[in-house]
């Protein structure tokens, strides 16, 4: 047993706007201090005299980690820990956990709802109701924007993971194909019934992606690959901005013959004014503010997660943790 006293969450308002239960969080530990959002200048004052700090986008660096002597936990309020020093926490012995498939569910319906946008054309058909083009119709329907179904199309899966295998099983359910891509984890071998990249993205109508941004990941999609990809096909990409090259997809959506992008993530976030991908002008390009994973239910599940692990560091079982 460990006994933990003082907890510090750094940004509590990137998960909770009021509307989560935070009964069992505050139980976890007897001396907790919440605070909205933490500017760069105030990491280290604010986490000094913490043993646990839950941290969701807030940057844990080497610097401000050997400032917390008495920290012992690291909590990501996220699956993924690139605003954390891993490598310096471990060396200063202190444990880091994140929190793992909670967003599932809100990920995969939200894959679907940028698709299904871009395949029936959902968007512009509301425009044309806005502009009064259907109460000006001669008759009954519009049929301006040519509509698709997902049966039949062919999805290539950037990284099989959880949420990539659970983007196929709904896939699967539309009537889809799925095809898998080979890991882009440079250490992998080739891995059977997976299929080459560059195969990938000319064989298939919709490209989504769920793989982690590493060196080897960062701008996989490319104006390279974007050229491989078939005429009137769709990128989705509810994972890591820096995925995608945004100045190449921005081109190709103009020019052709990329069919249209569901996005839902941009490097950096929040996203400059200036941001290749928020100019006005790009055609068949579906933008949502990172926002797949916050479904209230999701939300609540980071929550209770990060919760579990406290508790599991406390009772000598640390759980999730992050090597």
């Amino acid at each position: 047993m460990t006994q933990l006293q003082r907890g510090v969450f750094l940004d509590l308002s990137t998960v909770d706007r009021d509307d989560l239960d935070l009964t069992e969080l505050r139980a976890c530990l007897p001396d907790w201090t919440f605070h909205d959002r933490t500017r760069p200048d105030e990491r280290a004052e604010r986490i000094a005299d913490a043993q646990v700090v839950i941290t969701n986008k807030v940057e844990l660096d080497a610097d401000v980690l050997a400032a917390a002597p008495r920290l012992r936990l690291v909590c990501a309020a996220a699956t993924g820990v690139n605003n954390i020093d891993v490598v310096a926490a471990r060396r200063l012995g202190m444990v880091v956990s994140n929190a793992r498939d909670y967003a599932t569910d809100s990920v995969v319906q939200h894959v679907f709802a940028l698709l299904l946008t871009l395949v029936t054309r959902l968007d512009a058909y509301r425009a044309d109701i806005r502009a009064g083009r259907w109460s000006a119709s001669d008759q009954f329907c519009l049929l301006d924007h040519p509509i698709g179904t997902l049966a039949g199309m062919r999805l290539g899966i950037i990284g099989w993971g959880v949420l990539g295998q659970a983007t196929a099983r709904v896939a699967e359910a539309f009537g889809m194909e799925v095809l898998v891509a080979e890991s882009q984890d440079p250490a992998r071998t080739a891995q059977k019934d997976r299929v080459p990249l560059d195969r990938l993205l000319c064989q298939c109508d919709v490209i989504s992606l769920h793989c982690p941004l590493t060196p080897a990941t960062r701008h996989l999609i490319n104006d390279a690959a974007l050229q491989r990809m078939r005429p009137g096909s769709l990128l989705l990409n509810t994972a890591r901005g820096g995925l995608v090259d945004p100045d190449a997809l921005a081109r190709h959506l103009r020019s052709g013959p990329l069919g249209g992008a569901g996005i839902d993530v941009l490097e950096p976030e929040p996203p400059p004014a200036d941001h290749p991908l928020l100019a006005d002008d790009i055609p068949n390009l579906v933008l949502t503010p990172h926002t797949a994973w916050a479904a209230r239910s999701a939300r609540q599940r980071v929550i209770d997660e990060v919760t579990a692990n406290i508790r599991g560091f406390a009772s000598g079982q640390p759980r999730n943790v992050v090597e």
